[in-house]
């Protein structure tokens, strides 16, 4: 069996040009990356602000594995499988983060023969986007701490600089550091770095309208607190100008194509668990101003992404998707069922019908809490057995909706023919305008409990930090922000050892920080980490290049 690389190198790619034809774009509109890349100008938006959108379709997942269940390789293959059947498609991604493509994860270029192309370039440095927004957070701490070390006029607080650097790499050693250390070197304080697809820079970035928005945005962000506990922001540094010239080449979205020569815009690339986990708002818009149908994707489980999708993003940008295509595994079915991650290869029924369970909930949340219409992808594996499907089927059948197999690992475009069928079918069905889980106008608190919720908890608990976070956000003003809840992403709850569906439990929140050039309120729970580690085997040792300079490794 031949590798995603293997498989993806093999693939004759068009030109991006004949790409760029497919969405009716001029040459003027886009700037071509060598042969199979381009630069789409973000301005177009404004040219086409009266042209009609498309649809919008939104893939999500049942609660994932450590090993992830196929988001991408079903966006992909759904996208493909569109086009096959004459739809003008386009689909819309996030960049991938070189910390889960050197640790455990891997890419996010899809796979099998449902992948985007060019995927070394994609899942490495790509069109230098995430070096642009690492560049534009480290020179905002420069200009922090150049500014304490040359008087400090503002009066900040040296243990209330809330700014911290970033890397686009896992690197747990960099979590908490002692900087400025030495003579001639600065003014000692602790910091500590975060990865940069955590960054309020990249969250901003991916929610800016445009480029005045985005400078708007970098100058409203809360870098530090003074003496008497008042807000400093980027702004009073005078740092959103030179932050918005390192970030405006990377603004405009970037176009490439996947194997079948589908258009899809690859752009911006926050976490799910952490941030709000989709693509930039820019280049889903002009997604929809381009294309009939647009597929985008949510990161995680519906209870992150997707969520995070609808009241932050939808909210922010007046998106309204129409139909939801939840994603669902076998092998996650059974590990919800009690099945250990080392077993999953192993027939087991019974732990499917088991965990059923979480799969149901997540129908429930996109059905009744969103009323989006829903079709279940049963995204195959070579290790699935008629059995085990036979339970999912009648399940949904059982919920209302449909399950579809998804065999695009396999077959690409052609493995996504029902499940394309199925989604037209349901986007000729009326939609209402989408309804939010909170009102912006409800306290902090009572925001935080809609998710719990949502989630299936009954309470939260704060932590005495967490209430004065919270004191203080009321304080400055910040209590209007939506709320973006950063918890782990394999359990419904805060706790990754409870699986299935969780009910009843209690949310203990540990901390609320502010984003304020992003738009939000991160309320922390669990041990979500904002710079993660690597695992003992990284997928690093394994990624190499070979005598023709061909990269070997990735997946």
């Amino acid at each position: 069996m031949r590798s995603d690389i293997e498989i993806a190198r093999a693939c004759t790619m068009q030109p991006i040009q004949q790409i760029a034809n497919k969405l009716n774009l001029k040459e003027d509109d886009y700037e071509p990356i060598g042969r199979y890349k381009a630069k789409v100008h973000a301005s177009l938006l404004k040219e086409m602000a009266d042209k009609p959108d498309g649809k919008l379709v939104l893939v999500t997942a049942i609660t994932p594995t450590p090993a992830g269940e196929g988001k991408t390789t079903t966006t992909v293959g759904l996208a493909d499988g569109l086009n096959r059947q004459g739809v003008k498609v386009t689909a819309a991604l996030r960049e991938p983060s070189l910390g889960p493509v050197f640790g455990m994860k891997g890419g996010a270029a899809g796979g099998g023969y449902a992948q985007v192309v060019p995927m070394e370039d994609l899942n490495l440095h790509f069109t230098g986007d995430l070096h642009a927004i690492t560049a534009a957070n480290n020179l905002l701490s420069a200009l922090i701490d150049n500014h304490i070390y040359q008087g400090n006029a503002l009066n900040i607080d040296l243990d209330k600089v809330l700014w911290r650097r970033c890397m686009d790499m896992n690197d747990r050693q960099l979590r908490q550091i002692e900087c400025g250390l030495g003579k001639k070197s600065g003014v000692p304080r602790m910091g500590g770095f975060d990865i940069t697809a955590a960054s309020e820079v990249m969250a901003a970035f991916c929610l800016a309208k445009d480029l005045d928005d985005l400078k708007k945005r970098i100058a409203s962000i809360t870098v530090a607190l003074d003496t008497e506990g008042k807000a400093i922001n980027a702004g009073q540094l005078d740092a959103q100008g030179a932050m918005t010239a390192l970030l405006q080449e990377a603004f405009n979205p970037n176009l490439v194509q996947t194997m079948e020569h589908t258009p899809i815009f690859v752009h911006g690339g926050p976490f799910a668990n952490i941030a709000h986990g989709c693509n930039s708002l820019v280049a889903t818009k002009l997604a929809l101003k381009l294309s009939d149908v647009v597929i985008t994707e949510a990161g995680f489980g519906a209870d992150l992404g997707a969520e995070k999708f609808m009241d932050i993003k939808c909210r922010l940008g007046e998106l309204n998707p129409e139909v939801v295509v939840l994603v669902a595994t076998v092998r996650a079915l059974k590990y919800h069922g009690g099945v250990e991650k080392t077993d999953l290869k192993e027939e087991n029924p019974e732990a499917v019908r088991l965990g059923l369970q979480n799969l149901g909930k997540h129908i429930e949340n996109m059905k009744d809490a969103y009323k989006r219409s829903v079709v279940v992808a049963i995204n195959k594996f070579s290790d699935d057995t008629e059995e085990e499907m036979a339970h999912i089927y009648k399940f949904c059948e059982e919920y209302g909706v449909e399950a579809v197999l998804s065999d695009v690992w396999a077959k690409g475009g052609e493995g996504a023919d029902d499940l394309a069928k199925k989604v037209m079918e349901l986007l000729d069905e009326p939609c209402p305008q989408l309804p939010f889980l909170y009102d912006l106008d409800a306290s902090i608190e009572e925001k935080i409990m809609a998710l719990c919720h949502y989630y299936g908890g009954s309470d939260v608990t704060y932590t005495e930090k967490a209430k004065a976070q919270i004191a203080s956000m009321n304080a400055l003003g910040f209590d209007k922000l939506p709320i973006c809840v950063a918890k782990t992403q394999y359990s419904l709850s805060d706790n990754a050892k409870l699986r299935a569906r969780p009910e009843g439990f209690t949310m203990k929140v540990r901390g609320v920080q502010v984003s304020s050039g992003a738009g939000f309120l991160v309320v922390l729970t669990g041990r979500i980490l904002r710079m993660p580690g690597l695992p003992k085997k990284p997928a690093a040792v394994e990624i190499d290049v070979n005598e023709e300079g061909n990269i070997t490794g990735l997946f």
